[in-house]
């Protein structure tokens, strides 16, 4: 979805952060030790497209996306939203955002359509101009033959994408996203990223926290992902696992072949360690794809070793998230005394 957007001109920015800051202090009246969540975070996000923030629990992407929300204040940096310093207008912000957090904010006594009319009205419009946009989102979201529903009634994915209609109901210019598909099954996770697709081919920007890295790779036009509060990367998922991730050669043996003959060939090839999986199949990994294959088995043969098979797998995001987060030292960096 969103990889074919950033081919186009660059656009202005929906959202730029610069230098921004946050610490928490513990303890009582926060006398305590100090934690910083974010430090020092740049992000520039085009209009129309998806950015994704990645990084493992407690990496600070809540609290990134909290502050752009205005719902917390930064300790130093600027954020700008469509051109609105977020620190010195956060009510001016507020009309031109939207927000859907990990949990539906939906009352389940209530109908769909009746949820979607009191955020309306809460955004200020009349009720019969909150009514008229709740019908026309519920059209939008496929949701009309349970619009008249009470809300205990739908499933998850139905409440997700009510949450989200919630959020848009406006016409927000940004709408910031933190792991809207938690807890969905994959069919629901699936509705949410149509809805998503949808919200910026209309010309929406999206900032997304998640922690699915095939979400990421399936939305996001480019990733920013942090750990302990600081930029570890950014760039789109193809750039990200170009730079970071790997190929991987698996192949598969006779069980009975001499295992010092297959670590040698393999070693030959890859550019790490042969990994042993089982009595047949082993992994190495490797930089030139294909070519690499067809060395294996030709190193393989020439040392008297049959291979049954060889399959060549494609860098991943979770290659590329292992290996640059979970690290004490970044940890320990974002930790101040």
């Amino acid at each position: 979805m969103g990889q074919h957007r950033m081919a186009e001109s660059p656009r202005e920015a929906a959202l730029t952060m610069r230098g921004v800051s946050k610490t928490y202090r513990s303890g009582l009246l926060g006398r305590g030790a100090k934690h910083q969540a974010v430090r020092e975070l740049d992000l520039d996000v085009p209009v129309g497209t998806v950015h994704a923030l990645l990084g493992p629990n407690g990496a600070g992407k809540t609290t990134s996306v909290a502050m752009v929300a205005t719902l917390l204040e930064p300790d130093a940096g600027q954020i700008t939203v469509g051109g609105i310093d977020a620190r010195a207008n956060p009510g001016r912000v507020r009309d031109i955002i939207g927000v859907s957090g990990q949990y539906a904010a939906v009352d389940g006594n209530l109908t769909g359509f009746e949820n979607l009319r009191m955020v309306a009205q809460l955004y200020g419009h009349s009720r019969r101009e909150a009514s008229s946009r709740a019908r026309e989102m519920i059209d939008e979201l496929d949701l009309t033959a349970a619009a008249d529903r009470p809300m205990r009634t739908y499933s998850g994915g139905m409440r997700r994408r009510l949450d989200l209609a919630g959020a848009v109901i406006n016409r927000p210019s940004l709408v910031i996203l933190d792991e809207p598909t938690t807890g969905l099954d994959p069919r629901g996770r699936r509705q949410i990223w149509e809805v998503i697709d949808q919200l910026v081919q209309s010309g929406t920007t999206v900032l997304l926290t998640t922690q699915y890295l095939e979400e990421a790779d399936e939305l996001a036009d480019e990733i920013t992902l942090i750990d302990g509060g600081v930029v570890q990367a950014r760039g789109t998922p193809q750039s990200l696992k170009s730079r970071y991730g790997r190929s991987e050669l698996r192949i598969e043996v006779p069980a009975a072949a001499c295992a010092d003959e297959i670590a040698a060939a393999l070693g030959q090839v890859g550019t790490g360690e042969p990994q042993r999986l089982d009595d047949r199949n082993w992994e190495v990994p490797i930089d030139a794809g294909t070519r690499s294959a067809v060395a294996a088995v030709q190193v393989l043969q020439d040392r008297g070793v049959e291979c049954i098979d060889a399959v060549v797998t494609a860098p991943t995001l979770d290659a590329v998230f292992l290996a640059l987060t979970g690290s004490n030292a970044n940890r320990e960096a974002a930790d101040v005394v």
